[in-house]
Parts: structure tokens; C-alpha cells; sequence
């Protein structure tokens, strides 16, 4: 009424009031009344924006691709935004006269654009792909550089970069080109795996192989142990044997030597007996034949006599007409057996010698 109005702004709105060219009241979240024919009002965000963009930009080798993120800023200086661009409200305080609050963020989308372009030209396409860390850092440094947002008062929070894309046609090359490379790596992959795996069984088979000549050596050396053994054990028999041999030949000629003494001995004792015998003999040639007879009984056993005395009958039976013989002497003849004579023991010894 009468003209006057009454604002209230939000904390984070940043209000200046203007009379006559100068500033009378600003601040944050202020709330007031004013006389609307002689005041202006200005009203500057201090929220942060939350921007996307997308933008498409040439690499390196004049590949086209699609830089896609966000980025995120605030009004640091009211004072300095307020000067560039028009925040004015109408004389209802709420909307702005002009479009400049929109113009503040395609300015900043302009900024970062111009700055990605210079990061995306300066590389290849494949390196340009991977590159979305190292563009959002680039965009974020060069943004707190530039002198336009500087001179905007603008405070820039972050940029985040989403994606780097090619254009579909070489989307599918590349495709095709990390496919096929793919592929090869999967063919040398399993050429390596067979190849490791010959690799593997050659090594196996060389191992069996030498286990095998090993075996055969061990073997081998068994064998010539086991044949040494044997020749030993033969040559020891052998000399064994021979050993036999010789003491069989020594004992035989020990018996020969035995023998040829025995016989040497008996023959001496013959020779003496028969020199004793014919010296007798020649004795007893001179002598009575009764003599020598009743030489010859004495010593003898009754029985002996008797059977003597038999024989001298025997040589008279002409002469005898009539003998008795007493039952008493019959039996004694019997009964008592004669010791054998000492000529008779002796001839008997000497046989037994021979």
C-alpha cells in the first residue's frame, strides 16, 4: 500500500537493496520492507549448482566422441556476480528481469567445454577413452585458473566426467579390434597351455626315461655284484677243492708211505722169523726126534698129552690087542678144551701181521 513492499529471502539467497545508486542493505536471508518506486533489489544465489553436460569433442587422431558429467560450482562473491551480470527482481521480488541468472551457467558449461576440448585433442582416441580421471582433474585445475569464473566471484567444487564415448560405428570397431585381440589372447593362451602341457609330458617322459636308465644301472650293478659274488664264491670252492685235492694227495701219500713201511716191517719180521725158524730147525735136525717130541710137551695141557699119547696108539694099533678107556677120562676130553700151543699162537700172529 502507498508503494511499500515487505521481502523475505531465503539463507541462501544474497539480497542488496539499492537506492539511489548505492547499497543500503545486503546479506543473507534478510527480510525487510522497502518503498518499491525508489528501490531496486538484487538477488544472487549462493546454493551450489549442480550442472550436467555433454558435450562432443575431437581427439587427437579426428575421432569424434561424447564427454559426458557434471559439474558442481557456487557464487563465492556476490558483490562480483551482481557486477557482471543482472540479478535485478521485478516489483514483485521474486522473479528476475532478465535471463542473466541462466546465462551464469552456460557460461560455466562453456568454460568447461573449451577446457575439455584442449584435454581430449591432445591425446588418441584409445588413450582419450580412459582418460576420465584425468579429465575431470584437468577441468577442475583449469576452472579455479580461468579469469571468467574468477571475475564471476564463482567457487568450482568439482567436476566428475561419466563417460567418454566414441561414436557407435567406432564403438564397434573397437569392439571388433579388443574381440579379436581377446581372441587372440584366448588362441595364445591355449597355445600356451598345450604347449606347456607337451612341455610338461616331454619333461615327464625324460623324467621316466632316466628313471628308467637308472633302474637299469642299478640293475646292472646288481647284476655285476651278484656275478662277482658268484666268481668269488667259485673261486673259493675252487680253492676249497683244491685245498681237498691236496690233502687227499698228501693223506694218500702219508697211507702210501704208511703202507710201504708196514710192508717193509712185516717183510723185516718175516725175514726174522723165518732166520729164527731155520735156525731152530737146523738145531733140531741134529736132535733125537724123541727129544724134540717131549720138548714139544712140555707145557702142555693134559688134555694135549693125552691126545698125543692117543696118537703114538694109534701109530702102534697093530701092536695093541686090547685098550680100555675110563668113562671119567672120556668125559674130561669132553668137558676141558686145550689152550691153544705157543707155536700154533705164534703162526697164527704172524698171519694176522701179514
Amino acid at each position: 500500500m502507498f508503494g511499500m513492499r515487505f521481502i523475505k529471502v531465503e539463507p541462501t539467497q544474497y539480497v542488496m537493496q539499492y537506492r539511489k545508486g548505492r547499497v543500503v542493505k545486503e546479506g543473507l536471508g534478510l527480510s525487510f520492507f522497502y518503498f518499491a518506486p525508489t528501490t531496486s533489489l538484487v538477488s544472487v544465489p549462493m546454493a551450489s549448482y549442480d550442472e550436467g553436460f555433454m558435450f562432443q569433442q575431437v581427439t587427437g587422431d579426428f575421432q569424434q566422441v561424447t564427454v559426458q558429467g557434471q559439474v558442481s560450482f557456487r557464487v563465492q562473491d556476490a558483490a562480483k556476480t551482481a557486477a557482471l551480470l543482472n540479478f535485478s527482481l521485478e516489483a514483485d521480488g521474486k522473479t528476475y528481469r532478465s535471463d542473466d541468472p541462466q546465462q551464469l551457467v552456460k557460461r560455466v558449461r562453456r568454460a568447461v567445454e573449451v577446457l575439455s576440448s584442449e584435454v581430449i585433442k591432445s591425446v588418441p582416441l584409445k588413450s582419450a577413452l580412459l582418460a576420465a580421471d584425468v579429465l575431470a582433474k584437468r577441468v577442475t585445475l583449469g576452472l579455479g585458473q580461468h579469469p571468467e569464473i574468477r571475475s564471476l566471484g564463482l567457487e568450482v567444487l568439482g567436476v566428475a566426467v561419466l563417460a567418454i564415448k566414441p561414436t557407435p560405428e567406432t564403438a564397434k570397431a573397437l569392439e571388433a579390434e579388443a574381440r579379436e585381440a581377446i581372441l587372440k589372447a584366448a588362441d595364445d593362451a591355449i597355445y600356451l597351455r598345450r604347449n606347456a602341457a607337451v612341455e610338461n609330458e616331454r619333461s615327464i617322459r625324460e623324467n621316466e626315461l632316466e628313471t628308467e636308465v637308472a633302474v637299469e644301472k642299478k640293475k646292472r650293478t646288481v647284476r655285476e655284484t651278484q656275478l662277482d659274488a658268484e666268481a668269488e664264491v667259485q673261486r673259493r670252492e675252487q680253492t676249497i677243492r683244491q685245498h681237498r685235492m691236496e690233502a687227499d694227495i698228501n693223506l694218500e701219500e702219508t697211507r702210501k708211505s704208511f703202507v710201504q713201511k708196514n710192508a717193509e716191517n712185516v717183510r723185516a719180521l718175516a725175514e726174522a722169523e723165518a732166520h729164527r725158524v731155520g735156525a731152530v730147525m737146523k738145531a733140531l735136525q741134529a736132535a733125537d726126534p724123541r727129544i724134540v717130541q717131549a720138548l714139544a710137551s712140555a707145557g702142555m695141557h693134559p688134555g694135549q698129552i693125552i691126545a698125543q699119547a692117543f696118537g703114538g696108539i694109534a701109530e702102534r694099533a697093530e701092536k695093541i690087542g686090547e685098550l680100555n678107556v675110563s668113562s671119567e677120562l672120556l668125559q674130561g676130553l669132553l668137558t676141558h678144551r686145550a689152550p691153544p700151543a705157543a707155536g700154533h699162537k705164534r703162526e697164527k700172529d704172524s698171519a694176522t701181521a701179514r
